[in-house]
């Protein structure tokens, strides 16, 4: 019986919005992509990560399927619920100063923090696990996302989801993660620059 197959994700967060510094989440801003020569370096850095046929799979927000269609013209992409972003509920669209401060929290309680109205870090982190348990049969994905989207995947990988918490995400960087058969994670790389 041959081995099974391992899976390459490559975790890309969407473009800047302007979003205005509010908080996104499941508001669905456009994406602001940079100029032609940006989108360039980045799909020339994107071909040195992902050698043959790829999957694209993104989260519904309008800024990570433009980032999408950007990055990669012409390859189909299918949108998977599962991977928008934290839900806010009331603090959707806040500016930073109308937000609670969270800064006290230890990353347990942050992670399980759940805004009125809206889903837990927690919650993010067992619905991504869903949509990614799906993508594992092998191969390369590209999935396009929301910086609450790779660190939930993050966490998951390290098997402690509130660690997920702990790294930045910058908009157009890509994140590596290598599914290994048994349901082991390997982390390649985090926060890569794509331009």
């Amino acid at each position: 019986m041959p081995a099974p197959e391992s899976t390459r994700l490559i975790l890309i967060r969407h473009a800047p919005t302007d979003a205005g510094g509010r908080l996104a989440g499941r508001r669905d801003p456009p994406a602001r992509l940079p100029g032609a020569e940006a989108i360039a370096r980045a799909r020339e850095t994107l071909a040195t990560l992902v050698a043959g046929p790829l999957r694209l799979v993104t989260s519904p927000a309008q800024r990570c399927r433009e980032t999408a269609e950007a990055l990669f013209p012409g390859v189909a992409a299918t949108a998977d619920p599962r991977l928008w972003e934290q839900d806010f509920g009331a603090w959707e669209g806040l500016p930073p100063e109308d937000l609670p401060d969270l800064g006290p929290l230890g990353r347990d309680a942050l992670a399980a923090q759940r805004p009125p109205g809206g889903e837990s870090f927690l919650d993010l982190v067992s619905r991504t696990g869903l949509a990614l348990s799906a993508l594992t049969t092998g191969g390369t994905t590209v999935v396009v996302a929301h910086a609450g989207t790779v660190r939930a995947a993050l966490g998951l990988a390290l098997a402690a989801p509130e660690a997920g918490l702990a790294f930045e995400v910058a908009p157009l960087s890509a994140t590596s993660l290598l599914a290994l058969p048994g349901g082991a994670w390997s982390v390649g790389f985090v926060n890569r620059s794509l331009t």
